[in-house]
């Protein structure tokens, strides 16, 4: 794709801050014609820089009050190992993010659970229950000065 211009970056910083609003007004807060902005709007979606639409949950009232960020070292490293925890890890509904890292960690999981309880149990249970998980570190979050936040265009 070429590279963004202003009112491409304008487009998709208003998507970023409110992803149900009308064409007509996004039109209006980019100054560009309905017809304009939904071509660039198409194009950007087309070009995968738009990868989807969603809905950002309060996670707290939908019953998720604990999230940890947990620091996973795998056994033994390997295409086939590692493919093995990806998979596991992606049906698990509880990790809402996998990172592979550098360091110490192979990987950093956010998890969410309904109380600290849930989240012993998860763990005992489940994580350490992954292919290949060698240990795990726990980090419960406090306080979350800054969620996920749209990305700077």
């Amino acid at each position: 794709m070429a590279e963004l211009d202003s009112y491409d970056r304008r487009i998709l910083a208003a998507l970023q801050a409110d992803a149900r609003v009308t064409m007509t007004a996004l039109a209006e807060q980019v100054a560009l014609s309905p017809t304009q902005c939904a071509r660039r709007l198409q194009r950007l979606e087309s070009a995968g820089l738009v990868a989807g639409y969603g809905a950002r949950l309060d996670r707290v009232k939908a019953g998720w009050s604990v999230m940890v960020l947990v620091a996973v070292a795998l056994e033994r490293h390997g295409e086939a190992r590692a493919e093995a925890f990806h998979q596991a890890v992606r049906r698990l509904p509880e990790v809402i993010e996998c990172l592979l890292l550098t360091g110490d960690s192979d990987y950093q999981l956010r998890v969410v659970a309904p109380d600290l309880e849930a989240y012993a149990r998860f763990v005992t249970d489940t994580l350490m229950r992954l292919p290949g998980v060698a240990s795990i570190r726990s980090g419960v979050v406090l306080t979350e000065v800054k969620g996920l936040s749209p990305l700077p265009v």
